[in-house]
């Protein structure tokens, strides 16, 4: 029988919560490493230090294949549970035809920018370039490859691409399919529905796998900024920035364009879509720093669906499907920006007058063809296919390919903007948004919501003991 008073029990100290807050924020924790990595990428590429240079080409490559292999479970396991949960959100299909429109829509308005931008400044004319040293790539896209990269090569859509290293010896490093690992999910998940109640047990099974890749992931994440100095110091250390002088015009024309699409594009449609794009930006800024940062659309995966959810007030059910399905077709920056202005540049470059069809071709090309690319190399094969189509110079691409490293953090970051941003409005326009989430976002307080579920517990004290409750 309990020996507990009511004045006793009146007098317990009520429960406390303890906020356990990093005493620097992670997005400050990411500039610093910024800061830190072009520091020592100059200084390696200033005084010769090969050692260094290699360091952190090292650490930064670890750092992405770290993501690179927890999102392929993450991204499968992440499909399978949201087709499984669709059961509870009505009218599925329109969702993502919904979804798909809106993609379409941003990307069309993307690639209006870059040739826009492409026939005002003519940057090919501007640049001082032997097209001679150009060379063609020695992988291409195609309207076929879409079909060819659907059908999955095995049950994780994992590959091994072999290279050869100095000396001669070859390497081989795995490899994966995004877009494979997401056909396997919406076919594993379809049929778990079809199972109906014998598939739960497998369906639950799915659902803890999922927290925990999620929770490694999570870890992974936590090394932005050992991977950010690492990353960008390999960056300026190989490539430094006198190979910007050549083509600096088109350079900043890639970066006008981003910021173009970033900061009056989206905030257009997010306002039309009664939203905030203040608040966007403090939700979704966690993963567009880090996507500038690591250059890398498919390995900021995790982070964008997190901000999407946590920060954004996105239901998970539906971000979980929207926003991988983002991460392969959504790249305002790579697949639209990009080829426009590299396809203008490259005309320019070499004498060949573009026409009013030609730039209709860009603009079809960009809006359907980076379905195509998807499970390829991003950007350059985006722009073998738009060169290819139009009947350009395949050469002109190896020009190009200098800079790439320094444009690609520009077009990433704004390629992961749209894959938060189209979930975030067509949950708003269908209900599944929690407003008042959205609503509470500030710059200051994004990275903390996103470590809510980590770092705040709910301390009871009672007479002889301290009970901990993490909240789920």
């Amino acid at each position: 029988m309990s020996s507990t008073t009511p004045d006793a029990a009146a007098s317990a100290p009520a429960p406390t919560t303890v906020r356990k807050r990093p005493s620097v924020p992670f997005w400050a924790q990411v500039f610093i490493g910024l800061a830190l990595g072009v520091l020592l990428g100059f200084i390696a590429r200033q005084f010769d230090q090969a050692w260094l240079a290699e360091t952190l080409k090292t650490v930064g490559g670890i750092f992405v294949q770290l993501l690179r292999v927890i999102v392929v479970p993450l991204v499968l396991t992440a499909i399978i549970v949201s087709i499984a949960n669709l059961r509870q959100v009505t009218n599925a299909a329109r969702l993502a035809g919904e979804t798909l429109i809106w993609f379409a829509i941003t990307a069309a308005a993307s690639v209006v920018v870059g040739i826009s931008l492409g026939l005002l400044t003519n940057p090919g004319a501007n640049a001082t370039l032997d097209t001679s040293a150009g060379a063609a790539p020695s992988h291409t896209g195609s309207w076929l490859d879409f079909l060819t990269s659907i059908v999955p090569g095995n049950f994780l859509g994992l590959e091994v691409s072999t290279s050869a290293e100095e000396g001669g010896a070859l390497s081989s490093s795995p490899d994966f399919n995004i877009l494979q690992l997401v056909v396997l999910g919406l076919a594993i998940g379809a049929a778990a529905l079809a199972v109906g109640a014998k598939a739960d047990p497998f369906i639950n099974l799915t659902r803890s796998a999922l927290e925990v890749f999620s929770k490694l992931v999570w870890w992974v994440i936590k090394l932005s900024p050992l991977g950010t100095a690492a990353l960008i110091g390999s960056a300026v250390a190989n490539y430094g920035w006198d190979l910007l002088g050549p083509l600096a015009l088109f350079t900043a024309d890639v970066y006008i364009g981003c910021a173009i699409v970033l900061l009056v594009i989206y905030p257009i449609v997010a306002r039309a879509n009664g939203l905030s794009p203040v608040k966007f930006f403090a939700g979704a800024w966690p993963a567009i720093q880090f996507a500038f940062v690591s250059r890398s659309s498919i390995g900021t995966l995790p982070l964008t669906q997190r901000v999407v959810t946590h920060n954004l007030g996105v239901s998970r059910d539906y971000a979980s499907f929207a926003v991988p399905i983002g991460a392969t077709t959504k790249m305002d920056g790579c697949a639209a920006i990009y080829p426009a202005l590299a396809a203008i540049t490259v005309a320019q470059l070499f004498g060949v007058d573009l026409g009013l069809t030609d730039y209709l071709l860009i603009a079809f090309v960009s809006i359907v063809g980076s379905a195509a690319t998807a499970g390829l190399t991003g950007a350059v094969v985006m722009l073998t296919l738009t060169l290819s189509t139009l009947g350009l110079p395949l050469e002109g691409v190896g020009l190009l390919l200098a800079i790439d490293p320094i444009i690609d953090m520009i077009r990433t970051a704004t390629n992961v903007a749209g894959q938060a941003l189209i979930p975030t409005i067509v949950a708003k326009r269908n209900g599944l948004l929690d407003q008042s989430v959205y609503d509470s976002n500030t710059f200051a307080g994004a990275d903390a919501r996103l470590e809510l579920d980590e770092d705040e517990v709910t301390v009871a004290p009672a007479a002889d003991e301290t009970r901990i409750a993490v909240p789920a």
